[in-house]
């Protein structure tokens, strides 16, 4: 721990949007009622979207038990959340927070033991509003496992240094993130009308009013991905839908990363339509074609240097990825609205 962190420590505010993660909870808040960090200068507010499999029930168990041992640790809240939807639910953590830092975790993330200290000792040391670490994705099955390799890979995910980066630096976005209190005062809360993307929209306000974001690969979590290939699909359709609307609100695009999968899910469109009304089927061939090429490529490498078992999966998990994204996109242009952004 450095000199100044062990001379003062920050409060800590932690808040942990949940809905439904039944499966998840309990090692995900045993990991960060765990942390090495002084348990007095911690909360943590779990925030709960009206689940209805037992979330909250865990919780109230964990606190319960938590008590009846007499274990030091830092005070626990447990909020509702009626809207049932990620920004709603950060917001109302933030009111409820005391901290002098915010940190973000989810209920289906597990983050390392050191991780509260690391947040603080970076922030500390790089003077950055937000920092984080690198999003390592775990699964139990062979689809899951297979998800995991593809979201870990630039050919899977752009530059999305956050998956995969090697080394710390500053960077346009992090998961979950840690952030400086005044960062919120200075820039506002998550907005609300983002279902989706609302840590991207908010990390993008911040770095647009002057702020900074910083990687480091000494703060680790872990993420479980998803293993059902119509989860994945309706996650990454979700995920180029709402960033449409982060474009819209922010007056700008965030990342080149995000115009690719429109693009590619364009142009098939496009060589579709020319096949039919055209009767000519060669861009619709050549694009597809070259995709393919590049797609089983990258596979068959990422197999030889991670598992054979996920091969035959690869392929398509990539092919989900880039088109569930990039109709999404389309479909979050064609049902656009407008909205007011602020500067």
């Amino acid at each position: 721990m450095n000199n100044t962190l062990s001379k003062d420590f920050p409060f800590v505010s932690i808040i942990m949007p949940v809905r439904n993660e039944a499966e998840f909870i309990e090692e995900s808040l045993a990991a960060v009622l765990e942390q090495d960090y002084p348990p007095k200068q911690m909360e943590v507010i779990v925030v709960n979207g009206m689940s209805d499999d037992g979330t909250k029930a865990i919780v109230e168990k964990m606190i319960i038990k938590k008590i009846q041992e007499g274990k030091a640790g830092p005070d626990i809240f447990v909020l509702d959340n009626p809207s049932c939807i990620v920004p709603v639910a950060l917001n109302i953590g933030l009111i409820k927070a005391k901290g002098d830092v915010i940190i973000r975790v989810d209920g289906h993330s597990t983050i390392a033991l050191d991780y509260v200290r690391r947040c603080v000792e970076t922030l500390l040391d790089t003077g950055a509003e937000c920092v984080g670490g690198l999003q390592y994705p775990v699964a139990k099955s062979l689809a899951g496992r297979a998800v995991a390799l593809a979201i870990t890979t630039p050919f899977g995910v752009g530059n999305a240094k956050f998956r995969y980066r090697e080394k710390a630096g500053w960077v346009d976005t992090v998961y979950l993130g840690a952030y400086w209190r005044k960062v919120f005062e200075k820039n506002g809360n998550f907005d609300e009308e983002l279902v989706r993307n609302q840590d991207d929209e908010f990390n993008f306000r911040l770095l647009q009013s002057g702020g900074k974001i910083w990687l480091d690969l000494s703060i680790r979590s872990e993420y479980y991905c998803r293993s059902s290939l119509t989860g994945l699909w309706r996650q990454y359709f979700q995920y180029g839908f709402w960033k449409v609307k982060v474009i819209q609100k922010r007056g700008a695009v965030p990342s080149w990363r995000s115009l690719v999968p429109p693009f590619f899910v364009l142009c098939i469109a496009i060589g579709g339509l020319l096949s039919l009304f055209a009767h000519n089927s060669l861009s619709l061939l050549i694009t597809v074609a070259a995709y393919g090429m590049v797609n089983l490529c990258v596979s068959i490498w990422l197999a030889f240097k991670k598992s054979w078992k996920a091969l035959f999966l690869l392929p398509l998990i990539f092919s989900i990825i880039h088109v569930a994204y990039g109709t999404g996109f389309l479909c979050g242009i064609v049902k656009r609205k407008k909205y007011s952004y602020k500067t």
